[in-house]
């Protein structure tokens, strides 16, 4: 009977399976790194044939050499403190008073309400499409918070009626 039993979830699946993979290659690092400290170092012997100052030459001729780090080109946006100050004499009338900006006041009134904006939009779109096998699509999980909140709203309506009813008779 699988009434009761809870589906599998496939991104639970393989989580565990790659942290077994992670923990079977730590396991090979450790054993390996433990074969390289118990074999005997070979010994550091000088060729016979050399002078001690040409092979301590040589020697810094093999070392190896470092070179610069590489930097990438990162594409910031350049702040531009003209811009914000292009025009202060507009925000302000005759009397150096701030005029009132009903289209600003409702640019941010709507951006507050709309919430950050992703990094990410084509993921965003990608899970609201339900592309992940096994999860649900996000707009089906919209519909079920907002039937589950239309059904507490009733509820909890429907017990304040309740509570005034009674107060009421009294």
């Amino acid at each position: 009977m699988a009434l009761f039993k809870k589906k599998a979830d496939p991104i639970n699946d393989r989580a565990r399976a790659l942290n077994d993979e992670i923990a079977a290659l730590e396991s090979k690092i450790k054993r390996l790194d433990t074969q390289l400290q118990q074999a005997p170092a070979a010994p550091r012997l000088r060729p016979a044939t050399l002078p001690h100052g040409a092979n301590a030459q040589r020697a810094a001729l093999a070392a190896p050499v470092t070179h610069e780090p590489i930097f990438e080109k990162v594409d910031q946006k350049r702040l531009d403190p003209a811009a914000d100050n292009a025009s202060p004499a507009e925000h302000f009338n005759e009397l150096g008073v701030r005029k009132y900006d009903l289209p600003a006041l409702l640019r941010r009134l709507k951006n507050h309400f709309h919430g950050p904006t992703t990094n990410n939009p084509k993921l965003v779109n990608y899970l609201a499409a339900g592309g992940v096998q096994g999860l649900r699509p996000m707009r089906y999980e919209k519909r079920v918070a907002r039937n589950r909140f239309i059904v507490f709203a009733g509820i909890l309506f429907l017990v304040l009626l309740g509570i005034i009813v009674v107060f009421a008779k009294r």
